[in-house]
């Protein structure tokens, strides 16, 4: 049965927050960095040290608890007082408060989106495959000093990422009269490279084309195919088009267009079907392939061949002519009853007549 959101909500209450003790065993996060204050998104606040057993899932401050520090917060915050940092533990992504849970919990009821907090790290030492991915990411972040928003799933593809941005930075570099600092390079190349491709990516919808794996590796995926890997792809090389063989000529182009006009890494390819057919399963034949979008044109013929099937597809530059329509065929045209034979042939150069 489909639980509707109050269920949902009323669950989350009973639940409760999470427990710092029992997420630090969990990870194996017993060593710890120097503190750091910084803001914090409220949402990523999930748990507390030693008072989660008090809160409810939504960080409310449950019924059986007084309500009297709850009530004075409130209104030094109304009378416009500032209050101190909270001070919360880090695990990974997660937050847990080691002083301050009323003042989270009347920030979440006041709609604030983040807190100023005093922050102490702790590393997980787990040797998971998402803990192992955790350690790059952090590198990563502190060795740039980039937003949090490029999410990989392979191990190893953060240091590609810094390959890249010490070539940018290099690159950069080459004007002897101004001092490129390797965050500058890691901004710019940010900007002007990764958000580029990854708008090319977005609007291509590619990402439907490899479920389980996020944009970013599809950018590393590319990239690397593209300017780094000499082997032969099995992609078409109409992706050239989009993304030249070099990373500063493709930052040279995109610059001379503006988000909007950036390319739709899509492509129509035209082939056509011929088909041998059992005698008297022409007609039944010919019906069903026409019933379907990608097919424009049949036409039944005298000689060794029965039909001629004109299709057109739509593929994505990562993906081989012959790979989509050989899906193409076992998906619709091999699997009809009477179909002995198929040959297919891929249009290289097109003209059409604009039809009146």
């Amino acid at each position: 049965m489909k639980k509707n959101k109050k269920d949902i909500n009323q669950a989350s209450k009973e639940m409760g927050i999470k427990s710092f003790k029992e997420a630090q065993e969990k990870e194996e996060a017993f060593k710890s960095k120097e503190p750091e204050i910084r803001n914090v998104l409220l949402k990523k606040i999930v748990g507390s040290v030693d008072r989660y057993l008090d809160f409810d899932g939504q960080f409310k401050l449950k019924k059986e608890f007084p309500k009297e520090k709850l009530e004075h917060i409130r209104e030094l915050i109304n009378q416009g007082k500032q209050l101190p940092p909270i001070k919360l533990y880090q695990i990974k992504d997660e937050y847990y408060v080691l002083d301050g849970n009323h003042r989270v919990a009347v920030a979440n009821e006041l709609g604030y989106d983040e807190l100023k907090a005093q922050i102490i790290k702790f590393i997980p030492s787990k040797k998971s495959l998402q803990n192992i991915l955790y350690h790059e990411k952090s590198e990563f972040l502190n060795k740039t000093g980039l937003p949090d928003s490029i999410e990989l799933t392979a191990v190893g593809q953060y240091a590609y990422l810094i390959k890249q941005i010490s070539d940018h930075w290099r690159y950069m570099g080459q004007n002897k009269d101004v001092f490129v600092s390797i965050e500058d390079a890691a901004i710019d190349w940010f900007k002007s490279i990764y958000k580029p491709l990854e708008t090319i990516i977005k609007k291509s919808n590619l990402i439907e084309t490899f479920p389980d794996r996020t944009i970013s590796d599809l950018y590393v995926y590319i990239t690397f195919h593209q300017w780094e890997s000499r082997r032969k792809r099995r992609y078409g090389i109409g992706v050239d088009e989009f993304i030249p063989k070099n990373m500063e000529r493709f930052r040279k182009k995109v610059s001379k267009i503006g988000e909007p006009e950036l390319p739709n890494m899509q492509q129509c390819i035209t082939a056509f079907i011929f088909m041998n057919i059992k005698i008297g399963k022409e007609l039944r034949i010919m019906e069903r392939l026409f019933a379907l979008n990608e097919v424009m044109e049949i036409h039944s013929v005298p000689g060794d061949i029965d039909l001629i099937v004109k299709i057109r597809l739509k593929r994505n530059l990562l993906i081989s002519d012959s790979e989509l329509i050989g899906q193409f065929n076992n998906d619709h045209i091999r699997c009809l009853p009477g179909v002995i034979k198929t040959q297919t042939i891929i249009t290289k150069h097109s003209k059409e007549k604009n039809k009146s």
